[in-house]
């Protein structure tokens, strides 16, 4: 049996059809995305301080120990080379032309973060994760990597044994089971720091922070809030994401200055009129100063249904060189259910969006689509963002 499924929505000012996929049926739901008034935040937690952050190292090992689920080197040439390489620094070289066949070996990248303000000795964990076909790390020790930054330098030195999460196994007949990803695991504490990265903090009159949304309101308030504070002119609003604010010189001074700064609250703008959809999931989020200008929506469906069936005919028996065959039979069913319009009153706010949509039992997917319609009609006074 084939059933095709035609659906349509209208609106009086015209429907642009976009149903969002894995919608579950139910009453549409909205999230505030607007700060609101009054909702205070700490300066640690609206903005970070400029050149004070994290840095990306990587490197290429190889984990060694592994029960039999390791590269298989004929596929994955690189692997022997590391392994060849390896040992030719600890003084042991193979014989010209040797190819060891190995499982136990597996070639890795190994990542990292280095944090902030770390220094040589201290610790810091690092992710491992197979680049070959080795079909599990479990059980396998990291040998020990250098991990570079972006400009080629060693900062730290990697090594441990690896925790995997993973597993996996596999039957003579092909049939296999894996739970979680057991080709990458992680190292904890499994790397020392060799070299600190050069930082600035400290070394000008004056540090910026930068605001993690950019909004010039929530910027101007917290220069506002920081001179209030601490005194006129200690904070200028730059743009909309920097805020200059002057410093003591001296390390310990500065550090129990941004300790107070950090500390303080302010109270943020509001967000902008914003409808965000997540066309994947099907998630709609509406802003808090989301407006609709007036405006009639028509919503209905149709349903159209084909039902084929095959029946046999048979030749009646005084009949000559007649055969029996099969005939096609088919049976089409249209359905339409009733169209339902409801009206948008001037400026009406969230709640009564989703008030509107909830009554005439519009699932989430179809107030996708009328959200999109009112757009195009210019009804919708807000930023519409499909991600």
């Amino acid at each position: 049996m084939r059933t095709h499924l035609l659906r349509s929505a209208a609106l009086a000012l015209g429907l642009c059809a976009s149903l969002a996929a894995g919608l579950a049926a139910g009453p549409a739901r909205a999230v505030e995305a607007g700060s609101g008034a009054g909702v205070t935040q700490r300066i640690k937690d609206l903005a970070s301080v400029q050149g004070v952050r994290r840095n990306q190292l990587i490197g290429y090992g190889l984990v060694v120990g592994l029960d039999g689920s390791g590269d298989q080197t004929s596929q994955a040439p690189f692997t022997v080379q590391g392994l060849k390489n390896w040992l030719e620094q600890l003084g042991i070289t193979l014989p010209a032309g040797t190819n060891p066949q190995l499982k136990n070996v597996a070639a890795v990248s190994v990542h990292a973060e280095l944090p902030p303000f770390v220094k040589p000795g201290q610790t810091i964990d690092v992710t491992v994760s197979s680049i070959g076909n080795a079909k599990s790390l479990r059980g396998g020790s990291l040998l020990v990597t250098p991990l570079r930054g972006l400009d080629g330098q060693v900062y730290a030195m990697a090594q441990g044994n690896l925790v995997v999460n993973g597993f996996g196994a596999q039957a003579n007949d092909g049939s296999k089971v894996t739970v979680n990803v057991p080709t990458s695991g992680r190292v904890a504490n499994g790397a020392t720091v060799e070299r600190a990265v050069p930082s600035t903090f400290g070394s000008e009159d004056s540090l910026t922070l930068s605001l993690h949304t950019a909004d010039f309101t929530t910027a101007s308030r917290l220069a506002v809030r920081i001179n209030k504070e601490l005194g006129a002119d200690t904070a200028t609003a730059v743009d909309a994401v920097s805020v200059r604010v002057h410093a003591p010189a001296s390390p310990g001074q500065r550090v129990a200055f941004l300790s107070l700064l950090e500390n303080l609250e302010v109270d943020p703008g509001d967000a902008p009129a914003r409808v965000i959809i997540n066309s994947r999931t099907g998630t709609v989020v509406i802003g808090d100063h989301v407006r609709v200008s007036p405006a009639a929506v028509s919503h209905g469906s149709l349903t159209v249904s084909i039902k084929e069936e095959l029946r046999v005919s048979q030749p009646s028996a005084l009949s000559e060189g007649g055969k029996t065959v099969t005939v096609p039979e088919s049976t089409i069913d249209v359905q339409q259910k009733s169209s339902r319009m409801f009206l948008f009153e001037p400026g009406v706010s969230l709640d009564e969006i989703v008030r509107a949509v909830n009554q005439v039992g519009a699932a989430p997917g179809d107030l996708v689509a009328i959200l999109e319609a009112l757009q195009q009609a210019g009804a919708l006074h807000a930023e519409l963002i499909v991600i």
